[in-house]
């Protein structure tokens, strides 16, 4: 089926002689084709102003405090060999999922028409009446009369053991006191007179507790009339969320290159979570492949791009380029790309190939490296190749998990091994104590401001698209660095950094959200712009010598400084 011209855009007259690659884009990991970053450009001037897509987008200027959103576009050839570009958006925009100019959703929520909207209905309806059931006066009344009679009930309980209380301190008291004065036969009646008391006083507290668990029952017999409604309509609601659910699953469907089908619900049942996550399928990225493949458009580049402010939480730089996110798009996309000649994956090449650990320090416990930039410090998924890989070859009497502490696959510097376990649970203890301290140099972009200071901002993992960081005040790690510029380069600052703790891409995160220093580190393909490195070093680092005792130190020349 052709696809309607109003969605085909024409590539810039610049690029038009530009051969086009010889394999689609890897998603995950890529650097746009030189059509696909003019598709972009071309597409960003769309969103600048009014042209001939001329519509409101409700996105505020960036710079502005605006809201963010991830676009996307994508290179196409139609059957007679032309090249035009599709646009997308992820998610809504200006709260419509059908805006001139970008491709319409896998599946519409938004549509009247559809079974969505009619079923979210009924479920606000039921909503509607547990609520209603909730504020109900006389279920209020019935809950009012049952905690006051409880409380009531237990009021008197309570009064009558205290009574019974003192009344056995008092019979105690009249016998001490007869013992002393009364014959024994007087002594005799009086014990049996207490004896009937202490029965009477029993028999009083059974009966009372018997009339106010009767009392309460009465009272939630009618109580429970009202729960029960209210939990058949909790129940009748989750089961038409879920069905509702399901029926959402199955109604989006996939295509791949060859034409197969298949539904968000059955792609994401072969993964850890078993079901969609929310959002699933409304990225930019399966978007333009379901229009290209449903409209006889072969997929040529793609590219998606952040516009805009970032979220709070997360780091995104307006006008950047990013990969499709792994938590959401990867299993949808893997099916997808089924069929079409995909760049490979530069996640599976050895990085570390023909690259040498330098030894700054060796003894009979440990060994100081310096690690290279784009060398793992463990063995990864794909590749074992590492330090710690390679240090067990080395020396492979060495006992013990060897690796202290780790640096990033990117990041160059010192790393601290031990050759003994019992030496490792030593430094370590060291780590745990933040006794050892270690400074980092970054080349970051931008003019920093200030001169130094102290970055607080908790950190965790992104569920959707790991392995990056967010900022997460509620459930984030404490995560503090101490920072101080070393060198301004015009519109690049050289500046140390003191990881205070050690969580995953702290010094990158910190260095890049607005709240920290606000200028990602040179080089950071997650938090920034890709260049030839990260310009991230571990240059120096200290600790006690658990044999000696002494602290030592030790330094590595910056690469980049």
């Amino acid at each position: 089926m052709a696809a309607p011209t109003e969605f085909l855009h024409p590539l810039p007259r610049d690029v038009r002689d530009v051969a086009p690659p010889e394999r689609f884009t890897f998603p995950f990991y890529y650097r746009p084709h030189r059509l696909a970053r003019a598709a972009a450009a071309d597409l960003q001037q769309h969103l600048l102003g009014p042209r001939d897509w001329s519509h409101d987008f409700g996105l505020d200027d960036p710079g502005t405090g605006g809201r963010g959103k991830m676009f996307g576009v994508l290179v196409v050839r139609d059957t007679s060999g032309g090249l035009n570009y599709l646009a997308a958006f992820s998610g809504k925009l200006a709260d419509s999922n059908h805006l001139p100019g970008f491709v319409p959703p896998v599946f519409d929520l938004l549509d009247e028409a559809n079974f969505y909207r009619e079923g979210e209905r009924e479920v606000n309806r039921v909503t509607e009446r547990i609520e209603a059931l909730r504020s109900d006066p006389d279920f209020l009344h019935a809950q009012e009369d049952f905690q006051r009679t409880e409380e009531e009930g237990n009021r008197q309980l309570a009064e009558e053991r205290a009574s019974i209380k003192q009344a056995k301190a008092d019979r105690r008291r009249r016998r001490e006191e007869a013992a002393t004065t009364l014959a024994p036969s007087e002594l005799s009646t009086l014990e049996q007179e207490l004896a009937a008391e202490s029965i009477r006083r029993s028999y009083g507290l059974k009966d009372l507790t018997k009339a106010v668990k009767y009392q309460l029952k009465l009272k939630k017999k009618k109580l429970d009339e009202y729960n029960s409604a209210l939990e058949e309509l909790i129940d009748l609601r989750k089961r038409m969320s879920a069905d509702l659910q399901q029926r959402i699953f199955a109604a989006y469907t996939f295509l791949d290159a060859g034409g197969k089908e298949r539904e968000l619900g059955s792609i994401f049942s072969e993964t850890v979570f078993g079901v969609p996550p929310a959002g699933a399928g409304e990225c930019a990225a399966p978007k333009l492949l379901q229009f290209a493949y449903l409209h006889d458009l072969e997929p040529v580049a793609l590219a998606e791009f952040w516009w805009g402010e970032a979220p709070d939480s997360e780091i995104r730089q307006h006008l950047q380029y990013y990969p499709a996110c792994r938590g959401k798009c990867e299993p949808i996309l893997s099916h997808m790309l089924r069929g079409l000649e995909v760049d490979p994956n530069p996640l599976l090449v050895n990085p570390a190939r023909d690259k040498h650990l330098s030894f700054v320090y060796e003894d009979e416990q440990l060994l100081v490296v310096d690690k290279p930039a784009e060398f793992l410090s463990v063995p990864g998924r794909h590749i074992a190749d590492s330090v710690h890989h390679r240090i067990r070859e080395r020396f492979p009497e060495a006992t013990g998990p060897l690796i202290v502490h780790r640096l990033d696959m990117s990041t160059s510097g010192l790393l601290l091994i031990t050759k003994s376990a019992e030496v490792h649970k030593r430094i370590q203890r060291q780590f745990f104590r933040r006794t050892v301290e270690k400074r980092y140099v970054a080349l970051v972009e931008g003019s920093v401001v200030g001169e130094e200071g102290y970055i607080d901002l908790p950190l965790r993992g992104d569920l959707d698209d790991r392995p990056r960081q967010i900022v997460c005040t509620e459930h984030g790690k404490t995560a503090r660095t101490r920072w101080r510029v070393r060198e301004r380069r015009g519109n690049r600052t050289l500046v140390d950094l003191w990881p205070v703790t050690g969580r995953t891409h702290q010094l990158r995160v910190h260095c890049a959200h607005p709240l920290g220093l606000g200028c990602p580190i040179v080089g950071d393909d997650l938090y920034g712009a890709p260049a030839d490195r990260l310009h991230l070093h571990a240059a120096w680092i200290s600790f006690v010598h658990p044999e000696t005792k002494e602290r030592v130190e030790f330094q590595s020349p910056c690469p980049f400084a």
